[in-house]
């Protein structure tokens, strides 16, 4: 035998030991997922386990055996938690947030501004997650919230009237708030959770750049306050026939940045061991902060999911309604392009502009769309999306913008826009004036000249009142000149737009030509 050869042998053994070493020495944590018949969130006798249920530990995911046990590494900043399977729920707290994880830090966290995680002691010697039946049918909605984002107690009597009251009384099942819950003050996690409570339907969130502790000067100690009030930052479920996954995409104090969009490795390897036990065919609906477009491991991402036939992603961030397919030209490898949808923010324009007669700022988005939320029904494998503008009716989902009033025989010079709050490269919109034929418009991609009129007005009208944000070029605007040869007289402007899904939306608007 060589003397390249013993060596060989020799690493390979001691690489062998020093694993096996390794792998005794790892704290293993362990427990049971089971029926709660009482549901009184602790085992009590009688209460059987549940096979085939998935928990997980921030990266691997296992299943339960025939008796409700799993076991899994742990560690010193580590959050253990059940994947909700179809057909059961997880416990709720008085504010609606469901309760499937357990936050194991021994030491607790580091003192900053905001409080965090007090020390967890020990690793218990079994951690039991609590399940109870319920009935999810597949056909469903959800509501998602973009960027609440409240500074203080008044933006919150604002979300509260201007969203939530609409909502209490909800047909859906539950509701997914999508980053930037709160505006830096983490001391209003509770009044805010306590609003959003009364819709009264689980409650899931996402963590957004203004969610974190500012104070801190790693990532991993950046979401301190989040996890001591929601649990962990990115986490699994399934309701009816759809998994669903929680993304932190806002890695803080990185690369000499405040924050930058990025998963990281262990978050990825969570994804990539979470979709090994979903069937290929199932909806997969992946909820993020900052749109995918930005993400700096994005391809990453698509390389665990593109192969899949029905993905779909939201985010939020960008204060926008957008739809965004993303096809081959942005390394995306699916055969069909991925549909993330940029949600509608609850603040809008950040509670800015001019206020209504109930006080609330009109607090209209960039690009021309009203605040508000979405709501989502899904269907198997189908996933139809639906824009809610704050306290209007449901089937308000455009603006015309026209002038007031047009010479005729220059009529033809003058431009109709019409923004379509959710519309998308693949809407129709078309007008007609009176009697006239139908035309189609062209999409464009302009400022809005609605929210452009509306910034200049608050300004002149309230020249101390923060000011809206500068317009930003609208996904979803249309443009057209006026017909020629228009008559004096008022006439009625009719709007019609077909949307993805082949549904038609109608409005009207009066214009005079002299």
């Amino acid at each position: 035998m060589s003397s390249q050869h013993i060596f060989r042998s020799l690493l390979s053994a001691f690489l062998l030991i020093a694993f096996s070493v390794s792998a005794r020495g790892a704290e293993m944590a362990q427990g049971v997922v089971f029926h709660d018949r009482n549901e009184n969130g602790k085992r009590d006798a009688g209460e059987p386990g549940i096979p085939n249920v998935r928990v997980s530990n921030q990266k691997d995911v296992v299943t339960t055996d025939k008796d409700g046990r799993w076991e899994l590494p742990s560690g010193n900043d580590i959050i253990f938690f059940v994947i909700k399977p179809s057909g059961w729920k997880t416990p709720l707290n008085e504010f609606n947030l469901p309760q499937f994880h357990y936050v194991h830090k021994p030491a607790g966290s580091p003192k900053t501004r905001y409080l965090g995680v007090k020390p967890t002691g020990p690793l218990p010697k079994s951690i039991d997650f609590p399940l109870m039946p319920q009935k999810d049918p597949d056909t469903f909605k959800a509501i998602f919230f973009g960027d609440p984002q409240p500074s203080n107690q008044q933006h919150i009597d604002y979300i509260a009237h201007d969203v939530v009251e609409e909502l209490i009384g909800t047909d859906a099942k539950f509701g997914i708030t999508l980053g930037d819950i709160l505006f830096d003050n983490l001391s209003l996690f509770d009044s805010l959770n306590s609003t959003v409570a009364l819709i009264g339907v689980p409650w899931y969130n996402v963590i957004g750049n203004h969610d974190i502790n500012m104070e801190a000067t790693t990532d991993a100690l950046s979401d301190e306050t989040f996890e001591r009030v929601y649990g962990p930052t990115y986490y699994s479920f399934d309701y009816g026939k759809v998994h669903f996954i929680v993304l932190d995409n806002v890695m803080w104090a990185a690369r000499g940045a405040k924050y930058v969009p990025e998963l990281g490795p262990r978050q990825v390897e969570f994804v990539k061991n979470d979709l090994k036990l979903v069937p290929e065919k199932q909806l997969v609906v992946l909820m993020m902060h900052i749109p995918l477009r930005g993400m700096i491991d994005r391809q990453q991402l698509y390389r665990l999911i593109e192969q899949r036939p029905y993905t779909l992603s939201l985010s939020g961030h960008t204060h926008t309604q957008e739809h965004h397919f993303i096809g081959k030209e942005e390394g995306w490898r699916g055969k069909t392009p991925h549909h993330h949808i940029v949600n509608v923010t609850v603040s809008g324009s950040w509670w800015k502009g001019s206020k209504d007669e109930l006080g609330i700022p009109h607090t209209t988005m960039r690009d021309g769309s009203p605040n508000g939320h979405s709501i989502i029904t899904f269907d198997g494998h189908s996933a139809t999306f639906d824009f809610k503008a704050a306290r209007r009716p449901a089937d308000y989902q455009m603006n015309i913008h026209a002038p007031e009033v047009v010479a005729a025989a220059t009529a033809h010079e003058s431009s109709l826009y019409v923004n379509v709050f959710s519309g998308s490269v693949k809407s129709k919109v078309r007008f007609r004036v009176g009697n006239s034929k139908w035309t189609t418009m062209k999409k464009v991609q302009e400022k809005d000249p609605y929210y452009t009129a509306v910034r200049e007005r608050d300004m002149k009208a309230f020249p101390k009142a923060p000011a809206l944000n500068p317009p930003a070029n609208s996904t979803h605007l249309w443009k057209s000149p006026l017909p020629k040869g228009l008559k004096t007289g008022t006439h009625l402007i009719r709007v019609e737009t077909t949307d993805m899904y082949g549904r038609t939306f109608k409005d009207a608007q009066v214009i005079r030509v002299r």
